[in-house]
């Protein structure tokens, strides 16, 4: 008789246990698991009978939890391997010693969620939330290297092991990961604000595009890790182990590109004499220009004069841009990841191959910029990287797109008739 049979006869009580002779787990069917949910619901919405979900040490191996809100919910040493969590609300639930191994998470809140010691192998949390989420030593659980029934377990002290695991797009601001075990785990475009990776191990790690101001990587081994694009402003890197990782574009505190020291005057100057040259039509002032110039320090942006700026391959990451008048700008492969652009005017500017991921472009206008009567010039954003930029409510009207990525780009409710996407890649392009 096999464990499994063995489990049916026994009506789905699972008899094995750690090698210490402990752990009991019960299979639960999914009629089960819905009613677990539902009288979870009951309990936060303040029902009579309701009740708060208690998944521990339970056996849902494969069971659909299909978006369910199972915020502040129990699932410590739960085995969940293979389970569909996508989407769910996982907020402060405990998911200590889980094994999540190939769990499907993408898109699930796990804020603040305990993750001490759980198994992620191969588990996909792609656009997960795991802001201040806790993933460092525990009680780490796994199949049983003799039988690999999932339900004979055994526990070893560990950090998360997140090996494999698909993280793209993950917001892990300010999660605890110290010691983590993250080989060749994929963490393009993540958001690792502030987060604690002390000694962890990233050792091949894809880290393309990720976010890690303010991280803690002291004593992280980051061996071979790709860490393309990469933001580590601020970034605590002391007896951090980077031995063959590919560094290209990294963005650190040095400047990245020319210093704007070599402007020959300051910024609030440069920028003066531009607007000055703006309003008065060319006849005073200077068009100043900043292309290659590392411009993070020149300050906030806001509702800047900006028209026909000449910055072509300038970094901008993270400032405030917001409500500001860029149109004719000459943008081309300019870093504007992360800034504020809600409402700027953009229409008219050359933006090809720029960098845009997670920037702020809501209501931003981005159609041609109108010359004279029958001769205008329409908005470039071709090969553009706008992975995760928000762009609800932007005016795209006849904006040229090609070959833009538009990975996760959130376009509701934006204007797009006449654009051009040809050749763009992104799961939500408006169909033409």
């Amino acid at each position: 008789m096999t464990a499994r049979q063995n489990d049916a006869a026994q009506g789905n009580q699972s008899t094995s246990g750690s090698a210490s002779g402990g752990t009991v787990r019960k299979k639960l069917s999914q009629p089960e698991v819905n009613t677990i949910i539902k009288l979870h619901q009951d309990y936060r919405n303040g029902v009579f009978g309701g009740r708060r979900a208690s998944f521990s040490f339970h056996d849902l191996e494969g069971m659909m939890f299909a978006g369910a809100d199972l915020s502040d919910a129990d699932f410590t040493g739960a085995a969940l391997y293979g389970a569909s969590l996508g989407g769910c609300n996982l907020d402060r639930a405990i998911l200590f010693g889980a094994d999540l191994r190939n769990t499907n998470l993408a898109g699930a809140s796990m804020v603040r969620a305990d993750l001490r010691g759980a198994l992620l192998q191969g588990a996909n949390l792609s656009q997960a939330n795991l802001y201040d989420a806790d993933l460092r030593d525990g009680m780490l659980a796994e199949r049983d290297s003799v039988t690999r029934d999932i339900r004979a377990m055994q526990f070893k002290a560990g950090a998360a092991d997140m090996q494999g695991a698909a993280m793209q797009g993950a917001n892990l601001s300010k999660a605890r990961m110290s010691g983590v075990v993250a080989q060749h785990t994929d963490f393009t475009d993540a958001i690792m604000v502030g987060c604690n990776l002390v000694r962890a191990n990233l050792s091949h790690a894809n880290l393309t595009n990720a976010d890690l101001s303010g991280a803690d990587l002291s004593g992280a081994t980051l061996k071979g890790a790709t860490l393309t694009n990469a933001v580590l402003t601020e970034a605590k890197l002391q007896m951090a182990d980077m031995s063959g990782a590919n560094t290209t574009g990294m963005l650190g505190d040095k400047p990245a590109g020319k210093p704007i020291e070599e402007l020959g005057m300051t910024p609030e100057e440069a920028l003066r004499l531009h607007a000055l040259w703006v309003t008065t039509g060319g006849t005073d002032g200077r068009l100043v220009d900043f292309s290659g110039f590392d411009l993070r320090k020149i300050g906030s942006l806001y509702k800047a004069q900006l028209t026909g700026l000449m910055a072509a391959n300038a970094v901008f990451f993270g400032l405030n841009l917001e409500g500001a008048a860029i149109q004719g700008a000459r943008l081309m492969g300019a870093d504007l990841r992360n800034c504020r652009l809600a409402g700027a005017d953009l229409r008219g500017a050359n933006l090809k191959g720029a960098k845009l991921g997670h920037a702020d472009l809501r209501g931003a206008d981005l159609r041609p910029l109108v010359v004279a009567a029958g001769r205008s010039f329409p908005c470039h954003l071709d090969a553009a990287n706008l992975r995760h930029a928000d762009l609800r409510g932007a005016r795209l009207q006849q904006a040229v797109l090609c070959e833009a990525d538009l990975l996760e780009a959130n376009l509701e409710g934006a204007e797009t008739e006449g654009a051009d996407f040809t050749g763009a890649s992104g799961a939500r392009i408006p169909s033409a």
